[in-house]
Parts: structure tokens; C-alpha cells; sequence
């Protein structure tokens, strides 16, 4: 595996992760984040922003990645 394949896979597992954990504060008031972490707001704070960037780094290449989208714009260009 190339290095910009290993980048998407721990971009695409790191939104996952926040996703998630985004799902359960909005249902069952549960940061797992804070939860795992304790009161170690320095580390919940970087990961947080590692996430962010995660998210940033889908945004800007997912039209180039995704199958779906460059079959999408292909046809369009036509």
C-alpha cells in the first residue's frame, strides 16, 4: 500500500471515530473521547484536532478518491 492509501484509511478511521463519538453525545449525552481519556483535556483537545484534519484532508482529495464521484464528474464533463 502507497503512502497516500495509508492517509486516507487513517483520515477515513479517524472521522469515523469522531462521527461515532458525535453520534452518542447527540443521543446518549456520552463523550467516548472524554470518557477513554479521562480528565486529560490536553490529549482530548489534540485528538479532537487530529480528527479535524482527518476531516479537511477527505474533504480536499474525496473527489479524486472516490470512484463514484470521478464516474459522476466524467459524465458531466461530457
Amino acid at each position: 500500500m502507497n503512502s497516500k492509501g495509508l492517509t486516507h484509511i487513517v483520515a477515513f478511521t479517524l472521522v469515523i471515530v469522531g462521527a461515532l463519538n458525535w453520534g452518542l453525545v447527540g443521543l446518549f449525552s456520552i463523550n467516548l473521547i472524554s470518557a477513554i481519556l479521562g480528565s486529560v483535556a490536553v490529549l482530548e483537545r489534540l485528538i479532537y484536532i487530529v480528527v479535524g484534519i482527518g476531516a479537511v484532508y477527505l474533504a480536499a482529495t474525496h473527489q479524486q478518491d472516490c470512484k463514484t464521484c470521478s464516474a459522476i464528474m466524467k459524465k458531466s464533463a461530457k
